[in-house]
């Protein structure tokens, strides 16, 4: 059976006395949501500490945003992965589309990360998706192949999750169609070794257009960004019917 993995990545956004009245409003509204579904919170790193003691014997899990391919080192303004270990730190994502474009991210240490993450039991979230000048341009699904042979050279596949994230409907509120998504989330599903990996859509996820995106066969989660912030917004989407 593949994990249901519903994640909200908070990006910068929310202080330690925002996230901890968040999680005020935010966790009674799990009292019903079903077992199989993982629910994951990212806040920025100065955010992780308070959560982590907030969430503590929760349904929540904590996730981080980013971290390091060093155990440690000169690497100024840099997080390593035993560092997020130590405070319960349970999934990173790993190549968001905003690391790529603004941070000079490449599939090179989008892999190197994968494997930092792995070393230290933290469950990395792997981001994959097309610009709309590539989509335009017919390479969706080459470059999503691409994207996925070299990140996932020496990855273990029973420890990872994955989200489909078309750059183009990120924070723009152009939303991929579901059964779109669901398709390009098959052709992802195609190319690995183990088909159980968990696959969520990413990319103005929100509580009106939830039910649509999880009814879909191929779509196991959600990455969700603005919606995320809310708590009543996010409880919506973490309970979808």
């Amino acid at each position: 059976m593949r994990k249901i993995v519903i994640a909200g990545n908070w990006k910068m956004y929310k202080t330690q006395a925002e996230g901890t009245e968040f999680l005020q409003k935010f966790i009674p509204t799990l009292e019903e949501t079903p077992q199989d579904r993982e629910v994951i919170i990212c806040p920025p790193f100065t955010t992780l500490g308070v959560l982590s003691k907030n969430l503590h014997g929760s349904r929540v899990q904590l996730g981080a945003q980013n971290l390091h391919w060093a155990d440690a080192g000169a690497f100024t303004g840099e997080i390593a992965p035993a560092m997020l270990a130590e405070i319960g730190v349970r999934y990173a994502i790993v190549g968001h589309s905003e690391r790529r474009q603004y941070f000079g991210e490449t599939d090179e240490t989008v892999n190197k990360r994968l494997k930092a993450a792995q070393k230290y039991g933290i469950t990395p979230i792997l981001c994959v998706g097309e610009s709309k000048q590539q989509r335009d341009a017919g390479e969706t699904e080459s470059l999503i192949i691409s994207q996925l042979e070299k990140g996932l050279v020496d990855i273990d596949q029973n420890n990872l999750v994955i989200a489909y994230e078309p750059i183009w409907a990120i924070g723009t509120g152009d939303t991929c169609e579901s059964k779109e998504a669901n398709r390009v989330i098959g052709l992802i599903r195609s190319q690995l070794k183990n088909r159980d990996v968990p696959i969520q859509y990413g990319g103005s996820v929100k509580p009106d257009n939830i039910d649509d995106i999880m009814a879909q066969p191929e779509i196991d989660g959600a990455l969700v960004g603005g919606a995320s912030l809310e708590p009543a917004s996010f409880a919506r989407i973490v309970n979808y019917k």
